[in-house]
């Protein structure tokens, strides 16, 4: 295989940026043997940058590293840039999902005037040997055992919440070398791969443009932010 194309940096996967490349040397992810160096930055992206919606799908990995939260999409860019960084190859996959999926994390009245089908990816990474599907680190463990505990009654297939899989008491999230996923269960469209993010979304663009673009970035995801935390906070 020629990795060359899954460890280019490019504008969204900026690793060279200094705050990426300090992060990547504080933490001493490169001493790590490979999967557990990949581990490594899956559970920092997983836990250490919260679930929340930034200002827009398209965001530098440094600029969803600065803001410290992130969705699939952004978080997505921030991973690929941390394992290209790290010497994983890795790649881009994008789908849709249902809007569904999101009630509960998003307040009814913007559930509403949500597209039915939001634009979704995951990161797939080489690692010893052999392609893996990387879904599990958008919702963090602290809002994750919130949702649990609201429902901890759930049995068989759940969505709601940025959540959408088979069990929500025993999600496959934790990093064990191998598939993990949280959304899944409500993927709507297919995609295909891409080398880098740029790519797919040059072609698909983002989930809201015009007026619906700016309400979102300057008002509406702050009310969404805020509604995260209530959930994570357990109210």
């Amino acid at each position: 295989m020629d990795q060359n194309a899954y460890l280019e940096e490019t504008e969204m996967l900026d690793f060279s940026a200094p705050l990426i490349a300090d992060l990547a040397h504080w933490k001493k992810w490169l001493a790590l043997p490979e999967a557990e160096r990949a581990g490594a930055i899956y559970d920092f992206v997983r836990n250490d940058i919260a679930f929340g919606y930034n200002s827009g799908d398209t965001l530098t990995a440094s600029e969803v590293l600065a803001d410290g939260y992130g969705q699939c999409n952004t978080k997505g860019t921030l991973l690929m840039a941390l394992l290209r960084k790290g010497g994983i190859p890795c790649r881009f996959h994008g789908f849709t999902i249902y809007k569904e999926l999101q009630a509960g994390a998003i307040p009814p009245l913007l559930q509403r005037i949500a597209p039915d089908e939001i634009i979704h990816s995951w990161v797939e990474a080489f690692v010893n040997g052999k392609w893996i599907k990387l879904e599990g680190f958008i919702i963090d463990e602290v809002y994750m055992k919130a949702v649990q505990r609201r429902f901890s009654g759930s049995k068989g297939t759940f969505k709601g919440y940025g959540i959408a899989t088979k069990d929500l008491q025993n999600p496959q999230v934790k990093w064990t070398g191998g598939d993990t996923f949280i959304q899944k269960e409500g993927i709507a469209q297919d995609f295909g791969i891409y080398d880098r993010p740029e790519d797919f979304y040059g072609r698909f663009g983002s989930n809201l443009s015009g007026i619906k673009k700016w309400a979102y970035k300057l008002v509406l995801r702050h009310w969404m932010n805020w509604n995260v935390e209530r959930i994570r906070s357990g109210h």
